[in-house]
């Protein structure tokens, strides 16, 4: 009979990766053994828990249901055996922590290596992506996100600020001349970010609560704010992007800020989420201490 909690494992990482093989890569086995671990599962429930086909995998609904046992499970058992840990005063097991893509390979990424040496029995595993994720349904110990919070069970702590800036080459502003009132955006060639619901549908929004509403038109939009630094770097046109963004070209000349009129829109900060689970593990608590020790002078701030 095959061990329940590790087809447990299995079903939790194939529903929240999609694919088996997937499963079984992250568990360290055989697309083979993983089939036969869901199906045991299966077998001992006398229900399907998954819609299988050669292209893709779903929840039925009984595996739905399952699923959030499976993960209340698994994570009660990760915090016993934290627990114990905890009274060893070691931090370790797997990490899961989630970022936005651009601020994670900038800021995140180069933090691991002295976690990682400060906790040597921790695994990080670092998920980069603008989208937004589900914390528990994805398994993630931890979420950094950018912006206003929105209402949900998840706890939170603040890591700094991230204020907006407008930007563009100094020969694009040299040719087109520098905008002074939000109104004259209209004027110019608007590079936006199409995840920000602040530059979709043709508008920029301003001021602290963002209800200052500016038509604006451009040639390029992307959902990924590097690209946008990289065109307007080449004086493609003018971008409105975090500070993480665009301070190494600030810095640099490549790139000169400009004011208008109005404020930019207030993003509501840098946040970490984590479950709100009163005990959480040791190497949860170890993370979330060391990112509010690094981002004490956030590198989010305006330089």
């Amino acid at each position: 009979m095959l061990d329940r909690y590790t087809s447990m494992q299995v079903f939790v990482q194939a529903a929240s990766r999609g694919s088996l093989s997937a499963a079984g890569r992250e568990l360290n086995m055989s697309p083979a053994m993983a089939t036969k671990h869901v199906d045991s599962l299966e077998t001992r429930l006398g229900t399907k828990l998954l819609h299988r086909t050669t292209r893709q995998l779903s929840l039925t609904d009984a595996g739905r249901e399952y699923l959030q046992a499976c993960q209340r499970i698994l994570q009660d058992l990760e915090e016993a055996e934290s627990e114990v840990s905890s009274q060893q005063h070691q931090a370790m097991g797997r990490l899961r922590l989630n970022a936005p893509l651009s601020f994670g390979t900038r800021f995140i990424a180069p933090l691991i290596p002295e976690f990682t040496h400060r906790y040597p029995l921790v695994e990080v595993d670092l998920g980069l992506s603008d989208t937004q994720q589900d914390l528990l349904k994805e398994s993630w110990d931890l979420i950094v996100r950018i912006g206003h919070l929105a209402d949900s069970d998840l706890r939170a702590r603040r890591l700094g600020n991230c204020p907006m800036r407008l930007c563009a080459s100094p020969e694009y502003l040299k040719k087109h001349g520098t905008p002074n009132r939000v109104a004259e955006l209209s004027n110019h060639n608007c590079l936006s970010y199409s995840l920000s619901s602040a530059q979709r549908g043709g508008t920029w929004a301003f001021g602290q609560d963002g209800k200052i509403q500016v038509p604006v038109t451009g040639n390029l939009m992307s959902n990924n704010g590097d690209a946008l630094l990289a065109a307007a770097v080449k004086g493609q046109g003018i971008i409105y992007q975090p500070n993480f963004i665009v301070s190494e070209a600030l810095a640099s000349g490549a790139l000169v800020a400009f004011e208008l009129d109005h404020p930019p829109l207030d993003l509501g900060g840098l946040h970490v989420l984590f479950a709100p689970d009163r005990r959480l593990p040791l190497k949860v608590r170890a993370m979330i201490d060391y990112l509010v020790e690094v981002f004490e002078n956030s590198p989010c701030r305006p330089s």
